[in-house]
């Protein structure tokens, strides 16, 4: 990916890596949130419209996932 020098995208790459922390992997609650939180910052800041889809990405997959879980499937 080029240019992710925007502003606050070391703000984001923080909360993208602490997303993806061991702990969040584990408690995908807290992933849920993190990954809520990166989605804020990439649409309150000038971040290519690159970086937006693949946030949203990694949001719809996180859903699927945990919806596919309480629906009782094993992973």
């Amino acid at each position: 990916m080029d240019n992710f020098g925007f502003p606050d995208s070391d703000k984001l790459l923080f909360h993208i890596d602490e997303a993806m922390s061991w702990e969040s992997v584990r408690n995908l609650e807290r992933m849920k949130s993190t990954l809520l939180l990166v989605h804020h910052i990439v649409s309150q800041s000038d971040a290519p419209e690159e970086i937006m889809e693949r946030a949203d990405n990694v949001r719809e997959s996180l859903e699927e996932v945990v919806s596919a879980m309480a629906e009782g499937e094993q992973f």
